[in-house]
């Protein structure tokens, strides 16, 4: 007589755990990557002159 379905054992249900704990965690977007996107970006002063005269034309201030 074969055995029924429901009486594997249940071994196999910690393994599925494990690999879906495993592909969510590495899914994810690693910390050092994350404070990278977050750390300021360096800008040349042209830049930030440029940018500042550009606002200083739209408020419509004149020199």
């Amino acid at each position: 007589m074969t055995r029924h379905l429901a009486d594997r054992s249940h071994e196999t249900s910690a393994g599925r755990t494990q690999y879906y704990t495993r592909q969510e965690r590495e899914s994810g977007t690693h910390p050092a990557i994350a404070a990278l996107r977050m750390r300021p970006r360096a800008r040349s002063e042209a830049a930030n002159r440029r940018a500042a005269e550009f606002a200083r034309i739209e408020r419509g201030h004149q020199v």
